[in-house]
């Protein structure tokens, strides 16, 4: 993996009311160094030019920007990689346009998902969501701590990320079920005045 950080913050201006260059610059002074972009509503230009501005500040800073689901957005920015669902564009089209040294990222919800997730040109797999969240409309069922055991066993030393409704008192256990790292939203970026403190909680939590 060409670089998977224990604490994967994720942006949601829905939820900060900040954009997501201001949340960002906080969450790179928090320590991350490694942060996907996630979009639901705003235009496609505004996404853009907001995109920009983060990526812009995240290359002053040795940090890395992963866009959600928007492989047009990464292509244009010129971010990192790009993120991946079910639903979205097959990765094998999105290593094409973004070239062999993007990362991409791809969710899983079931062992047999991340199953065939294995045979794609990915760079890791997520699965989730962990525990009930609010982040998405239409979550998938939570596949709790076990599931993160079942979908380790299966894909071996493939790198893993758990999302899904993880927190400051959970995360610890997340890691023990077998995850290598942790995506958060809420729990780091719901209090926007406490968007770098919070991520500097999660980055000091013991593996």
């Amino acid at each position: 993996m060409k670089l998977l950080p224990r604490i994967y913050p994720i942006t949601d201006a829905s939820i900060s009311g900040l954009s997501h260059a201001e949340q960002v610059k906080l969450l790179i002074e928090g320590g991350a160094r490694f942060i996907q972009i996630r979009e639901k509503k705003a235009s496609s230009r505004k996404f853009f030019l907001d995109t920009r501005e983060a990526v812009a500040i995240a290359r002053q800073k040795g940090a890395k920007i992963i866009i959600n689901d928007r492989v047009d957005i990464a292509f244009a920015i010129n971010a990192d990689g790009v993120h991946l669902g079910q639903e979205d564009i097959p990765p094998r089209y999105a290593r094409k346009l973004l070239g062999d040294e993007a990362i991409i990222g791809y969710s899983t919800h079931s062992v047999r998902q991340a199953i065939e997730a294995l045979k794609m040109p990915i760079d890791y797999i997520s699965i989730g969501p962990i525990f009930a969240t609010k982040t998405k409309e239409n979550p998938d069922p939570a596949v709790g701590l076990e599931g993160i055991k079942a979908v380790r066993k299966v894909i071996g030393s493939f790198p893993l990320v758990a999302i899904g409704g993880i927190n400051l008192e959970n995360a610890k256990l997340v890691f023990e079920a077998g995850a290598d790292c942790v995506a958060v939203i809420s729990a780091i970026v719901s209090e926007p005045s406490r968007i770098a403190e919070r991520m500097a909680m999660f980055n000091s939590i013991q593996k």
